[in-house]
């Protein structure tokens, strides 16, 4: 365990006296914040330029190693990573998790968040990186590598955080560090406490059979023995060129669903026990040298020349920097008091206001579905800095919850859409950004729209049932049965019961859509996250209670129109407003069409904040419903 004597004996005794502290606000001498910028990291740091550049460079060797390790060229990142980095044990104290009244006992530790992980490192410890490392091999796996089991996953983890890298040499497959569970659970990760050294528990304990190592789910606590032999094995399959085999073994259990044991053979040309015995014949040949050297591993080239990796570095205003501080913070409990006070005392101090500020705020006011106060934080923040990335994902998630947990038409949707536009131009990684988008696209009528921005994001993250279980909600409103049927009996039986239990009543229910053409009442929290995803669910508010109808009250709403929503691409010759707000729509495809809206106040648009009655020859996408064979009726308009 790579920490310093140092840190937990201090830990353990200033823990009480800075809980009683503001978390943030200082009488001392200013602290130097500083941004040091790589090709795919960012690290925020009060440590002189050097540390931080080191920083940067060591998660750049991280990843390209794993993409190394697992065959992979081209990586991804489905949820944007910050990585902020303490230069003293007290700064990093300040800000780290409190268990039972103690501080955290790693030097580093790894916080999921909405829409966005941290990385939080105390660089007065030595290779503190390595501490979350495990995570970092998660977050890859789960958006560089298709579905598999937990045992591969947690193996190649292990595996994987064993990794010690200078600017030149890369040593890996020794004893991996100690790593500490985070805050939020890890989408497909085994629930359990992290274990001792693995290799004293496989020395010391019976090991599990092969077969049973490989039928672990995810439905409960894993046990010490399961990150072990999870370890051991990824160990064995990756020296002994095995991955290959592994990646046969797969198909067979995961496509075509055959018996574990009859995968084993067929896959790796041996039966299980066989398998299992050359796995501990194989750790009896490394276990002593693990023990006596528990970092010792196999040298060679670094992944990636650490003196060769650019990065640049500016600036940060101190009350920016605390301020982002004070936005992670929020997202753990013990510190979530102090760091709203402390950033409404920032707001208050002269010229010491910020976007980041209220930005937070508005995050704190989101997760206690306090959407009103929310958006109010979000419009402040816009009007300090109108191009703030996050700001303009968390006021479209504000949108978008806020909705979801009324059942109502999303208000704003032009302008949602557009949030997200903005946001998945600046990040075409950013998978949930996408996943919104498809599922306001169905929303405004955009099916076709709404396919490509679903498959987007299923591409980046492939793990995620959830988005695959939307790709089916937006297949069944497109009438595309056969699609939705597959993708559903694909989740029926997902480890994730919320799933599972949705993907079964659409399968229920498909017959009586197909007749009569209606969807059926969707849960609030259709199309939102679910909270193992690492995201926040939806309930109904008592506000959205009271609007409801009560039982047996005669509907009031007209008859749905039931005629099917196409797609066209043209060009907009003209806009007639002559009897506004309705507007008539004449565009040239293979022939000349007309297009109608009541209201094109009420008109989803995407490309435009707001509609113009002088456009003129422009191309567009739109979504209608026909009335005859050259006019129809407008659903949503795209300007392009």
């Amino acid at each position: 365990m790579i920490v310093r004597t140092s840190l937990l004996g201090r830990c353990c005794t200033l823990v009480l006296g800075l809980l009683a502290l503001p978390v943030l606000l200082h009488a001392d001498n200013k602290i130097h914040w500083i941004r040091v910028s790589s090709a795919h990291f960012s690290v925020l740091t009060d440590a002189p330029e050097k540390k931080g550049r080191e920083i940067a460079v060591r998660f750049e060797q991280m990843r390209a190693g794993f993409g190394q390790m697992l065959s992979r060229n081209k990586l991804q990142t489905s949820e944007p990573i910050e990585i902020i980095a303490f230069a003293t044990d007290e700064g990093y104290a300040r800000a780290a998790p409190v268990v039972q009244g103690r501080l955290i006992g790693q030097p580093a530790f790894f916080l999921p968040g909405d829409g966005r992980n941290y990385f939080v490192l105390d660089l007065a410890a030595t290779d503190s990186w390595r501490s979350v490392s495990h995570w970092y091999a998660h977050l890859l796996l789960n958006s560089n590598y298709p579905p598999t089991q937990p045992w591969f996953d947690e193996g190649i983890a292990q595996f994987f955080s064993s990794m010690r890298l200078d600017n030149q040499q890369m040593q890996i497959g020794g004893e991996p560090p100690a790593w500490e569970p985070p805050r939020s659970e890890v989408p497909g990760h085994p629930a359990g406490a992290a274990p001792g050294p693995l290799a004293t528990l496989l020395s010391t304990q019976a090991w599990m059979p092969l077969a049973d190592l490989f039928a672990t789910g995810t439905s409960k606590p894993a046990s010490p023995l399961f990150f072990a032999q999870s370890w051991i094995t990824l160990h064995y399959l990756i020296q002994k060129n095995k991955l290959s085999e592994t990646g046969v073994y797969f198909g067979l259990v995961q496509l075509q669903k055959a018996p574990v044991e009859e995968a084993i053979v067929k896959a790796y040309g041996m039966s299980g026990a066989q398998l299992e015995q050359e796995i501990k014949s194989y750790f009896q040949g490394i276990a002593s040298a693990l023990q006596t050297l528990p970092n010792a591993a196999p040298g060679g080239p670094a992944p990636a020349d650490g003196q060769n990796i650019g990065t640049s570095t500016q600036e940060v205003q101190e009350s920016e920097a605390l301020a982002l501080v004070a936005e992670m913070m929020l997202r753990l409990p013990e510190h979530r008091q102090a760091a709203e006070q402390d950033l409404l005392t920032m707001i208050a101090a002269p010229k010491g206001e910020n976007a980041i500020q209220h930005r937070a705020l508005g995050w704190a006011a989101l997760r206690d579905k306090k959407y009103d106060n929310a958006e109010a934080e979000f419009a402040q923040a816009l009007e300090f800095d109108h191009g703030d990335f996050w700001t303009h994902y968390y006021s479209a998630l504000t949108k978008y919850r806020a909705a979801k947990g009324t059942g109502k038409p999303t208000p704003g949707l032009p302008n949602l859409m557009q949030d997200l536009l903005l946001v998945s131009d600046a990040d075409p990684e950013f998978a949930e950004a996408f996943n919104m988008l498809a599922m306001a696209r169905l929303e405004g009528g955009g099916m076709h729209s709404a396919v490509d921005a679903i498959r987007i994001a299923i591409q980046l993250s492939p793990r995620n049932e959830m988005y695959t279980l939307n790709l089916a909600t937006i297949q069944m409103a497109a009438k595309n049965w056969d699609v939705a049927t597959q993708l559903l009996e694909k989740l029926k039986d997902s480890s994730n019961p919320e799933i599972a239990q949705t993907a079964r009543q659409d399968l229920q229910d498909l017959p009586t859509l197909k007749k009569y053409g209606l969807l059926p009442e969707r849960a609030p929290q259709r199309g939102a996250a679910p909270a193992a995803q690492g995201k926040t669910t939806v309930s109904s508010t008592p506000e959205a209670d009271s609007d409801e109808e009560p039982e047996g009250a005669p509907s009031t709403q007209p008859a749905p129109d039931r005629r099917p929503i196409k797609f066209l691409k043209a060009r907009l010759l003209h806009v007639d407003c002559t009897r506004a707000p309705s507007a008539v729509l004449t565009l040239q495809g293979t022939r000349t069409m007309k297009f109608r809206t009541a209201d094109y106040h009420a008109l989803s648009l995407v490309g435009a904040e707001t509609f113009s009655c002088d456009w003129r020859d422009i191309p567009v996408a739109i979504n209608y419903r026909a009335g005859g064979e050259s006019d129809g009726d407008l659903v949503s308009l795209e300007i392009q």
